[in-house]
């Protein structure tokens, strides 16, 4: 599959509504542009008007399809709720949750303001949009949630330096994962695909920034870390969804490591008698 969504990325839905957030730089523009190549009309969320604005304007001259550019911080009630009910229209049939801010820093000094950014945008939102949308994909017998969370869920234990100092950040997207994980075992048997997205360091602009405010400019910038191209990450999540794998790791070939994730953590529920928490 090219970089112009050559081959049905839309799989079993065809032609709809894919919701995107975060869709001002990054992992969410490339996706917006690659389902709107495969025909997919965009509703396109982030906090940037004039970065929407212009990609909405590229899509729609690009690919013929309709871009509708809904300008919202997911970190406020507002926001959240204006989003919120435009999933629940019920149009929507690819959503991406791909919004997320770090916060990086030391545990003792994040500001108290900021760790509540995160968590609104990181969690509650994703909870929120995936809630929203999930019934009436149910209804319609069709539909896609993609849940973008990090391999910094699975790093927990690991000190910072060369990794940031992530408690709050760690956590949220751990939380993403489990959430996703055990939302795709409840929806087992049902049309739905269900996948969380879980990208090593990506060459975007996501370390430019904590998270109080977007990075400025109409130009998407990439951080000096560098990272995987975004192509690829988007490419190793449509070929999961096509598989029908949850848990999707890009740069990880196989199952292996997932699988023997599920067999520690069977193995943490056997020894304590299956007693459950």
């Amino acid at each position: 599959m090219d970089g112009r969504g050559n081959g049905r990325t839309s799989g079993q839905e065809g032609r709809g509504t894919a919701l995107v957030t975060g869709a001002s730089s990054g992992i969410g523009a490339a996706y917006a542009e690659r389902l709107a190549a495969d025909g997919w009309d965009t509703v396109l969320v982030a906090r940037r008007a004039d970065r929407l604005e212009d990609l909405a304007a590229r899509l729609r001259a690009e690919t013929g399809t309709e871009a509708e550019p809904l300008v919202a911080d997911l970190a406020s009630p507002d926001g959240l709720a204006r989003v919120t009910a435009r999933v629940a229209r019920g149009d929507v049939g690819f959503l991406l949750n791909n919004a997320g801010i770090n916060g990086y820093g030391p545990f003792a000094e994040l500001e108290p303001a900021l760790m509540a950014k995160v968590l609104h945008v990181n969690v509650l939102a994703v909870t929120a949009l995936t809630r929203a949308a999930v019934p009436v994909m149910l209804e319609h017998g069709r539909g896609t949630v993609v849940n973008v969370a990090s391999q910094l869920a699975f790093a927990g234990a690991l000190p910072p330096r060369p990794l940031p100092e992530r408690a709050v950040y760690g956590g949220s997207k751990g939380y993403v994962v489990t959430f996703t994980r055990t939302l795709a075992a409840e929806l087992g048997g049902t049309p739905l695909r269900v996948q969380v997205l879980c990208p090593g360091l990506t060459a975007t602009e996501f370390h430019l920034s904590r998270g109080e405010t977007p990075v400025p400019g109409r130009e998407q910038a990439v951080h000096e870390e560098g990272g995987m191209p975004v192509g690829e990450v988007i490419d190793a999540s449509l070929r999961d969804l096509e598989k029908g794998t949850v848990v999707c790791v890009p740069g990880v070939e196989g199952a292996s490591p997932v699988v023997t994730l599920e067999a520690a953590e069977l193995a943490i529920r056997s020894a304590s008698r299956g007693t459950l928490a």
